[in-house]
């Protein structure tokens, strides 16, 4: 059921890569409550995914856009306005990469140059989209940036390793640009630290699967899924929650807030007496 939350909203949505991908259901349910957008995402990324196929179904442009790139981001937001006809309503910054973790380097033994990378690419383009938006003033009085993170930025999940850190600084420079970009346009920027979800990137991470059924396990609502993740932020783009910003939002079932539930009791206690 849609209910035109964003009827009359322009956006921009990165990470879209194929129909796993969080940001894919975001941009299924952005359009379904109303809202025109672009698509965005790293020309290699894009050539490896099936974005072509999203923006046909959401009647969206695509826009190349390496993030990292000042330069790139300048043009994304130029040409969006142009595409959509004025400025952004809502951003959502959905991209995250480490080698480290790609390479199976464990954390104590951490490349720094691929480090390096990693921060540049999930953390600091975050920074410099919202820098980038503030400079050009492309985003509306009242906009919404989301940028999604996982709950390894505030607890050691070993096989995590760098992209703890990183996501550590990503839901910093939320606080900390949201601060600035609050006084200024009154734009809000919040992270949202999802459950494990099976995505593309999400099931490339080692233990995963062990990861997945101990969080199910844990929350008592269970594990949050990718379309119920989409729905939250709609939520967060749109007028209802105009006074939310600088915070990182939990959308887990609970899994942040439970320090051990009844079923992994019984698991253990089984487990001990065979």
């Amino acid at each position: 059921m849609a209910y035109n939350l964003l009827k009359g909203k322009r956006g921009i949505i990165t990470g879209a890569l194929d129909a796993n991908s969080i940001a894919w259901k975001i941009a299924q349910k952005a359009h379904q409550e109303g809202a025109t957008f672009v698509l965005t995402n790293a020309p290699i990324a894009m050539r490896m995914g099936e974005i072509n196929k999203l923006a046909e179904e959401t009647g969206s442009t695509i826009i190349p856009a390496d993030a990292t790139s000042i330069e790139d981001l300048t043009n994304l937001y130029t040409q969006a306005q142009e595409v959509l006809g004025g400025k952004i309503d809502f951003v959502l910054h959905s991209i995250g990469m480490s080698v480290n973790i790609r390479k199976n380097i464990p954390y104590d033994e951490l490349n720094y140059d691929y480090f390096a990378k990693g921060i540049d690419v999930s953390a600091m383009s975050f920074h410099k989209m919202l820098a980038v938006a503030k400079k050009l003033d492309a985003i509306n009085e009242g906009g919404s940036v989301v940028g999604l993170t996982y709950m390894a930025a505030q607890r050691t999940y070993p096989f995590y390793t760098d992209m703890a850190d990183i996501k550590a600084m990503l839901e910093s420079i939320a606080r900390s640009f949201g601060y600035y970009y609050g006084l200024d346009k009154k734009v809000r920027v919040n992270t949202v630290s999802q459950s494990p979800t099976k995505t593309t990137a999400g099931t490339g991470v080692k233990g995963f699967g062990d990861l997945y059924s101990f969080a199910e396990a844990i929350s008592p609502l269970g594990n949050a899924d990718a379309e119920s993740c989409a729905d939250y932020c709609i939520t967060l783009f749109s007028d209802l929650t105009r006074m939310v910003t600088m915070q990182n939002l939990f959308h887990d079932g609970g899994y942040s807030s439970t320090g051990v539930s009844v079923e992994v009791m019984q698991k253990l206690d089984a487990a001990n007496n065979i």
